[in-house]
């Protein structure tokens, strides 16, 4: 059963909410510190009430000047819509086919590395809510969480991999992400070092975490995240490991060797990938590409996909927003297919992006945010308040399905 057409679980259905009009057409059966929550765009400030400052800096912050976090953003507002009227819009539907499985929606979870600190067992949290909602949700492997209990939970998640160009240690994880059941295994290449980030220095978080006093008054003045997710952590499951980061349990988060653990990442290249491709039987996805040139590139590798990101602006401060370098890339496809992430925060957003090329997007951010403040009754309501923007967007627009958002429907402003 889609989550766009009804709940098994007494949860608003995704589409009755849409057809009534209003986000918060069924407000009284949420909790209530979600009543107020109308966007995805709410759930930062309330996550930033909820979380420590570090915490949630680390979060929120991009790279140096975070011109490129701004410039996501900036580049939707560019492109209006030109919409049809006087169509039959009654049997819209927003399902979506990826890598020849049908989703709900054509949006998924983005990795985003730490979640159990941000919101407790957050990878979990986010895994079984995309699989309740029938959308896929990529797990970070600079998570805390052991990739077997999320491939356990939802077996249809994929898992993001951070691998240095060295054959000894990109084997062994292919093989163990293989062997937890994984059928999708996504490659980050943007990061062969670590960014400027000096928005983690303001805001007092270190890699590795450096508890100190400005961490211990944020966490005391913020009991909700002390109680329900650090100490609630420590105490049923110990000082958290990065469980993912190799064939083998990674180090703990307070170790002085984080950095080397995943710091060494400037060596892996072309040849690294095509040995991934011999070694992964499943769905291989490139993660990072901005280029059309290196969109050919991973067609030639024999990848099944890429995801069009700047890394939600977290690394080359500067970097074009993706939703620029889009058209382009989806031209070079060839067989491929196209996602893309970073800044979309509405189902405006999500359906510009399909018009410009895109097959499929991501979104990173608002449902960390959403784990954190509410737990899996926050990533459903995230879900389906995205979910249902882009099916009343579609009949606006006279769209009843995904594939007739074309670039006809959009202009680009003065």
């Amino acid at each position: 059963m889609s989550a766009l057409d009804a709940r098994a679980d007494g949860r608003p259905a995704t589409r009755d909410a849409a057809a009534a009009g209003s986000p918060t057409a069924a407000a009284s059966n949420l909790p209530r510190r979600l009543r107020r929550i109308l966007s995805l765009e709410d759930f930062e400030p309330a996550a930033r009430r909820h979380l420590p400052r570090p915490i949630f800096g680390f979060v929120a912050g991009a790279a140096e000047t975070d011109a490129s976090r701004r410039d996501n953003r900036a580049a939707f507002e560019e492109y209006g819509f030109v919409p049809r009227v006087l169509v039959d819009v009654s049997k819209r539907s927003a399902e979506t086919v990826l890598f020849g499985r049908r989703h709900a929606a054509p949006f998924g979870i983005a990795p985003m590395g730490v979640s159990a600190l941000i919101a407790y067992r957050g990878d979990l949290v986010l895994t079984r809510a995309a699989a309740q909602a029938n959308i896929p949700m990529i797990m970070s492997s600079s998570s805390l969480i052991r990739l077997e209990e999320v491939a356990q939970v939802n077996p249809a998640a994929w898992f993001q991999a951070y691998l240095p160009g060295d054959p000894d240690s990109i084997i062994p994880l292919v093989d163990r992400v293989a062997r937890a059941g994984f059928g999708t295994l996504v490659l980050t290449v943007d990061v062969p070092v670590s960014a400027n980030r000096e928005n983690n220095i303001r805001s007092g978080f270190s890699t590795p975490l450096r508890p100190g006093p400005r961490l211990a008054f944020d966490g005391i003045t913020r009991p909700g995240w002390l109680i329900n997710t650090a100490m609630r952590t420590l105490w049923r499951h110990g000082m958290p490991h990065f469980e993912n980061s190799a064939a083998t349990r990674g180090v703990p988060i307070l170790s002085p060797d984080i950095e080397r653990v995943f710091g060494a990442l400037d060596r892996l290249d072309w040849t690294h990938l095509e040995l991934i491709r011999k070694r992964w039987s499943g769905n291989l996805v490139v993660k990072g590409i901005m280029s059309p040139e290196d969109a050919r590139t991973a067609r030639e590798s024999g990848v099944e996909g890429i995801i069009v990101s700047n890394h939600g602006g977290r690394q080359l401060d500067g970097t074009m927003s993706p939703l620029r370098v889009l058209p382009e890339i989806a031209a070079a496809r060839g067989t491929m297919t196209v996602m893309m992430d970073s800044g979309i925060r509405r189902g405006a957003d999500v359906l510009k992006a399909l018009a410009l090329g895109a097959q499929f997007v991501f979104v990173g951010r608002p449902f960390i945010y959403a784990a954190a403040i509410a737990g899996e009754w926050g990533v459903h309501h995230a879900i389906d308040l995205l979910g249902n923007e882009v099916l009343r967007n579609m009949a606006l627009l006279g769209i009843n399905g995904i594939g007739e958002m074309t670039p006809k429907l959009l202009l680009r402003r003065p």
